[in-house]
């Protein structure tokens, strides 16, 4: 078997807390990966002076995958996202977020299984901004048709694939009847060539009150990027938290994975972040690179250590620090590698 080239960024605060877990298990469930270290970020810039070095792009361009901690990024100014220039750079334009129930952890809902496809390079975060006056700002929201094809396909091809029975499309072209409308106008179209699935167009305010009234009623979301963004949150907190889920930013040869939430600079060092987000992520890109059973293993080591509320991080409501709590990840791994085998 090939070796799997990986591209590691750290990140900040609890970042390499993190990807140090993602190493260990994905170490102990692949022996052909080879590492490619680098540094991005709040690191890069005070050692650099730059907050992605060159050596990450030569890097990424070598590998064509990236696993990644969270990166900070300081708020109303200074650089803008380091998440948001490698998707944009590598035209990452389809960020897939999962949002499933896990049964150990408490929550107001059960059997939740959502997945999220967000169009990763448009919209709002162009970064398109004028500053008009001193009291006047202006942004201006960029919907094409390519990325709106390619984003929607994709969502429907999924849900084709993994056997989902329904693709809803969050929007607002009620009022944003040019860019919002163009985007919904195609989904629509595109939704005749798979008639096996069930297509549903929703405004995205009546979309966020019918998900904490029930969420088990919708299966596959497809978004524009700002939506995406909130909605994404929304879902993490249905399940039990940002802690608990996964993202993968996937473009035409390019892949980035990491977990959704932030840095959480307050508690980093002390060795009691949550790791799950982090993992999950790494079974998605084992997915990714052809390696499904594995993945799917990783899924289900992490859904029997969650079982016992006895194993859960702070952020559920335990004590069980980072490290412990791969320990026990990796024991389930080989406990059931043993019974495969």
């Amino acid at each position: 078997m090939a070796n799997i080239e990986i591209t590691l960024i750290e990140g900040d605060g609890i970042g390499p807390e993190v990807t140090k877990s993602a190493r260990e298990v994905l170490n102990f469930l692949v022996e052909n990966i080879i590492w490619h270290d680098v540094v991005a970020g709040g690191k890069a810039l005070d050692a650099t002076g730059e907050l992605i070095p060159s050596q990450v792009l030569e890097s990424a361009e070598k590998t064509k995958l990236i696993l990644k901690g969270p990166i900070a990024t300081p708020i109303g100014k200074g650089f803008r996202s380091v998440n948001v220039y490698l998707r944009k750079h590598f035209d990452l334009y389809a960020n897939v977020r999962p949002s499933k129930s896990f049964k150990g952890v408490s929550t107001r809902y059960s059997d939740v299984n959502l997945v999220i496809f967000r169009e990763n390079t448009e919209d709002l975060y162009a970064g398109i901004e004028k500053r008009v006056d001193d009291d006047t700002r202006h942004s201006i929201k960029v919907i094409t048709r390519k990325g709106s094809e390619r984003i929607i396909r994709a969502a429907f091809d999924y849900a084709r694939a993994q056997n989902r029975k329904k693709v809803t499309l969050a929007h607002k072209a009620n009022i944003l009847k040019e860019t919002d409308g163009l985007f919904l106008e195609i989904g629509r179209r595109i939704s005749l060539s798979y008639p096996e699935i069930e297509f549903e167009e929703i405004i995205i305010d009546n979309l966020c009150m019918q998900l904490v009234m029930d969420p088990t009623q919708f299966d596959v979301f497809v978004t524009m990027n700002l939506y995406g963004d909130i909605l994404s949150d929304l879902c993490a907190g249905l399940v039990g938290g940002l802690g608990l889920t996964a993202s993968a930013n996937i473009g035409n040869g390019y892949a980035m994975f990491e977990p959704v939430h932030g840095s959480a600079p307050d508690i980093a060092g002390m060795n009691i972040a949550n790791p799950t987000a982090m993992l999950l992520s790494a079974a998605m890109l084992l997915k990714h690179v052809g390696e499904a059973e594995k993945g799917e293993l990783l899924e289900k080591a992490i859904e029997y250590v969650l079982d016992s509320p006895q194993n859960h991080t702070r952020d559920l409501g335990g004590i069980m620090s980072t490290t412990a709590f791969t320990k026990l990840v990796i024991e389930a791994l080989a406990s059931e590698v043993k019974r495969v085998c």
